[in-house]
């Protein structure tokens, strides 16, 4: 049975940091797509980063030189260093697992409907 659960959330002031993980089990995760997710109140759920099975990353605009998604294969464990928080990226935060080895799906990485397996989700508050 595959399982993904996110830690790491909490309440931050604007420019502060916080670093999000994603334990996974009963899942070879280290060759696969796996991406974070977060959802605002009244918002759909959008795609703020992945990782590929190879490595390669992808970034929602909003984020960009600011999240850093990683993995480690020897723990299983996927990662998002959030820095320079904004109020803006307040939501709860989801960790997400593709069948699909590479993030790549019809021309974008953040089709959620591509994602197979979610864990249940860590809330982010960002103040200003």
């Amino acid at each position: 049975q595959v399982q993904l659960v996110e830690s790491g959330g909490g309440s931050v002031q604007a420019g502060g940091s916080l670093r999000l993980s994603c334990a996974t089990s009963g899942y070879t995760y280290s060759s696969h797509c796996m991406g974070w997710f977060r959802q605002a109140p009244g918002k759909e759920r959008e795609g703020v980063a992945a990782i590929d099975g190879d490595g390669s990353t992808s970034y929602a605009d909003s984020v960009k030189g600011r999240f850093t998604i990683s993995k480690d294969n020897a723990k299983n464990t996927l990662y998002l260093q959030m820095n320079s928080l904004k109020p803006e990226d307040t939501a709860m935060y989801y960790c997400a697992a593709s069948s699909y080895p590479l993030c790549v799906f019809g021309g974008t990485w953040s089709d959620r409907n591509e994602y197979n397996y979610w864990g249940q989700g860590t809330q982010v508050t960002v103040s200003s």
